[in-house]
């Protein structure tokens, strides 16, 4: 129980610095300095005002200085790195200490992806590039299957994912544009999905694109419909190829023997 506690109260500090992250990198803004500051009024932080989740309650989701209210954002990520950082531990705890930290940069890097994209509809190169040769290198030394943790994932298997990942997404992009006339496809979603085929195979791959479509198609009808939007309306796939990510990769062996289980498979 203190090693769950300890890695929720390091992934609610973490989330505080996603949060810098998420604000500074799509602004091209460096993430090292200045020092956190106010969004309205720019005056730094005070550090007893920056603890995570806990100040924000504390001072009502508003800035000290000029009282400007805060986005619900910034607890709501530190509280959801902490709860996947735990997530995690729950998971591959077992496991050697380095393949525990790999995964919990992985599950930081989606949260930061997520709302980069949420708010701006990029995902920036500087989060997706660098998980390319690191999951082909980890891929082939360290990382289990996830649909067979007994497994090493392998260097073949990663090559193949990552090349089924951004291959799928690079051909609904060719395709969608020739159909459309219009972009199908974002290149920060292809060089994600690379990503998320170097850490999880090629049949993380596929649950990723079946979760992140299933649940895209959903709140895209729910957002016509409630909003009136209309058709076409231009929703970020990135946030949802996250979420089809972390469920492969925290629940993609229990998935496929419950569908392999079922008696008309």
């Amino acid at each position: 129980m203190i090693g769950y506690i300890i890695v929720f109260i390091l992934g609610a500090v973490i989330g505080s610095f996603l949060n810098v992250c998420i604000y500074r990198l799509p602004r091209d803004i460096s993430i090292i300095m200045p020092s956190s500051m106010c969004p309205s009024c720019g005056r730094p932080i005070r550090f007893y005002d920056n603890i995570p989740i806990i100040s924000y309650i504390l001072l009502k989701g508003r800035c000290r200085e000029c009282g400007s209210r805060i986005s619900i954002r910034y607890p709501l990520v530190e509280a959801l790195n902490a709860l996947l950082f735990v997530s995690v531990l729950h998971r591959f705890g077992s496991e050697s200490p380095l393949l525990l930290v790999i995964y919990l940069f992985f599950v930081s890097s989606l949260i930061v992806i997520t709302f980069i994209d949420l708010e701006f509809q990029i995902i920036p190169d500087r989060i997706t590039i660098p998980w390319i040769p690191i999951s082909l290198v980890f891929g082939a030394t360290i990382l289990p299957d996830p649909f067979f943790r007994h497994d090493l994932l392998g260097f073949k298997s990663s090559l193949i994912g990552m090349l089924s990942g951004g291959g799928l997404f690079y051909m609904i992009a060719i395709v969608g544009k020739a159909i459309f006339r219009k972009d199908a496809m974002g290149g920060g979603d292809i060089k994600l999905m690379a990503v998320v085929g170097g850490m999880l195979g090629y049949k993380g791959v596929i649950l990723t694109t079946f979760i992140g479509s299933l649940a895209g198609s959903i709140v895209g009808m729910m957002v016509i419909f409630y909003n009136r939007q209309r058709w076409g309306v231009r929703i970020p796939f990135g946030p949802f190829l996250a979420l089809g990510a972390l469920v492969s990769l925290l629940s993609g062996q229990e998935i496929l023997h419950w569908y392999l289980s079922r008696p008309y498979v």
